[in-house]
């Protein structure tokens, strides 16, 4: 591609509202282009890299056995309906009503349209184990987009789905996508490390993420540098201490203008540990008997040294979803924020409380009187409800396996792999004949890669104060040829040899300055850059710059070809 033909063009200063580096050189590169909110054009540069990375995972996904598939973006309600994530799920979900007054929506994801593919394709044992897979766009109404391609509302996803007769199959193909995807990730030169994490919306039991650790991430991963224990703060466990001791009974205290942690243990001088702290959340619920949604208060109460975690809260309340309780809601439930705690709370109330309250005795808590306290309170003498691990895991809190300190830090999700189970095969009727002639469900996995997201992170890792600098595996071009010379012959047959090699070049054919083309070439960020200039052209040779080292050198125009080619080569991240 000649330069003076292409589309895109580079920009010297950042669009307002770049809120990362990666985000920002992309813009300023020319790979993508802003419409809207969470809306991204790919302009030729970036369209390149994410068919360059669409390849290698195709290429991946064969190699594990998977058919490729397309599904439609619009679904037909119906299917939603019959798993309930049509009521279940909230705004993020595009719902519209089509001409002949049917449901419709736009996919976030493609479970019930692989289950619905599944049970009109699958009668037998004797067609299991099938995997397919798409790389297919996706709409998700985040209402929250940022950090250019890491957060969008529309978006391409590779994402697979298996299909096995019993837990051993589905056990065999996660663990090939586990494999798998530290060869896309590895091929593509982008380092993640794989955590336990929640299933989410999702359903299933086991699910694995794979996380590029930065700054910019949004989730929170929890390791431990001793033994290597992993997980997503969301379903991150610790040890923890208890304080058992024999039960003494309450005491109402006055304590005026206490209405935290911190507050409450400086005016009482005791410790976080000594006291009960309580979140008040709203869940929403899918009623059994008419189907529909119905919101119930949830109190979640732990330790206070510790911190509620939401989606630990949730999934311990089977909830769909959670929101913060208003003032009134709380106070209509015989509660008080700020001195708030479950004694006492009305009827219907769900109570969630973390083992380390539930374990711990004469813990200071909320009397539900606004300037009071009670000492003493005891899980159940004084309150009751459902005993899980509700608590947020920490940085210097204790690994659950060997008891060393934790490490905390922040990541970006760009792979998931779930086991579903039977969730989506029975609520859909997606069901074998064994080889005794029972009916059984059939078991799946959910496998998801964001492309765009990923092509986001290789920029956020590989960029430096003049630019991009891509692997060669994923840079939309391999070579970038400028020419400093009056007469482009050589130049232009350079150009042409490379690419009749089946070297991808872009070509910078411009009437600019050096300073102009060489600060077009970092920004873009070309692995290779080979400029021909008139003395090198005197001396028969052309000057080799490597984008990521800096390393220059000057390779002779006699054999250049198998030079750039072993370059290249040698290049090439290794999975």
């Amino acid at each position: 591609m000649r330069m003076s033909e292409l589309f895109s063009k580079t920009l010297r200063e950042a669009p307002t509202g770049a809120d990362c580096k990666g985000y920002e050189y992309l813009l300023r590169a020319g790979y993508i282009q802003q419409l809207a909110a969470g809306l991204f054009d790919l302009l030729p540069l970036g369209f390149k890299s994410i068919h360059k990375i669409e390849a290698i995972v195709r290429d991946e996904m064969e190699r594990i056995g998977a058919q490729e598939v397309l599904m439609p973006l619009v679904n037909p309600a119906d299917i939603w309906k019959e798993t309930g994530r049509f009521y279940s799920i909230d705004k993020e979900m595009s719902r519209f009503v089509d001409r002949n007054e049917r449901d419709m929506v736009l996919a976030m994801t493609h479970e019930e349209a692989a289950t619905d593919m599944g049970r009109a394709q699958i009668e037998s044992y004797k067609r299991l184990p099938r995997l397919i897979f798409q790389i297919q766009t996706k709409w998700r109404d985040d209402p929250r987009p940022r950090a250019g391609l890491i957060r969008v509302r529309e978006f391409t996803m590779k994402d697979s789905y298996s299909f096995d007769k019993d837990q051993e199959g589905l056990e065999k193909v996660y663990k090939n996508h586990y494999d798998a995807y530290f060869r896309i990730f590895g091929r593509c030169g982008l380092p993640v490390i794989a955590v336990g994490s929640d299933s989410g919306m999702m359903g299933g039991k086991v699910a694995h993420e794979y996380m590029y650790l930065s700054p910019i991430g949004e989730d929170t991963i929890i390791n431990c540098p001793a033994c290597g224990y992993t997980a997503n703060r969301q379903v991150a466990t610790f040890s923890k201490t208890y304080y058992p001791a024999e039960p003494k009974a309450k005491e109402l205290v006055a304590t005026p203008e206490a209405k935290t942690i911190e507050e409450l243990c400086a005016f009482l001088n005791i410790k976080p540990e000594q006291t009960a702290k309580a979140l008040f959340m709203v869940g929403t619920f899918i009623n059994d008997q008419n189907g529909e949604e119905e919101d119930k208060l949830i109190v979640g109460l732990v330790r206070g040294d510790m911190d509620v975690e939401e989606s630990k809260l949730q999934n311990a309340a089977r909830a769909n979803s959670l929101r913060p309780a208003h003032v009134e809601e709380i106070q209509a439930a015989g509660m008080e924020p700020g001195f708030g705690s479950p004694i006492g709370c009305k009827k219907g109330t769900i109570v969630i409380v973390d083992d380390s309250a539930a374990k711990s005795s004469n813990l200071v808590a909320g009397s539900n009187k606004a300037g009071f306290h009670y000492l003493n309170t005891n899980y159940g003498v004084d309150y009751d409800g459902q005993v899980a691990d509700i608590a947020s895991a920490a940085d210097g809190y204790l690994c659950p396996v060997c008891h060393k300190p934790l490490r905390a830090s922040k990541g970006v999700e760009v792979g998931n792999i779930f086991q579903l189970g039977t969730r989506y095969s029975e609520a859909m009727n997606c069901y074998f004949q064994d080889e005794t002639g029972v009916r059984k469900p059939v078991i799946m996995g959910s496998y998801g890669i964001g492309i765009g997201r990923l092509l986001a992170c290789l920029a956020e890792q590989y960029n430096d104060e003049g630019g991009l600098k891509l692997p060669v595996s994923v840079a939309p071009y391999q070579v970038h040829l400028v020419s400093l010379v009056k007469d482009a012959a050589t130049s232009e047959r350079i150009y042409e040899e490379l690419q009749a090699a089946g070297i991808e070049v872009l070509y910078d054919d411009r009437a600019e300055s050096a300073g102009v083309k060489f600060a077009d070439a970092d920004i873009i960020g070309i692995p290779i850059r080979l400029t021909l200039g008139n003395r090198c052209l005197k001396e028969g040779k052309i000057e080799c710059r490597l984008r990521t080292s800096g390393q220059t050198s000057n390779l002779e125009l006699e054999g250049l070809v198998s030079e750039i080619r072993a370059l290249i080569e040698s290049l090439m991240p290794r999975a």
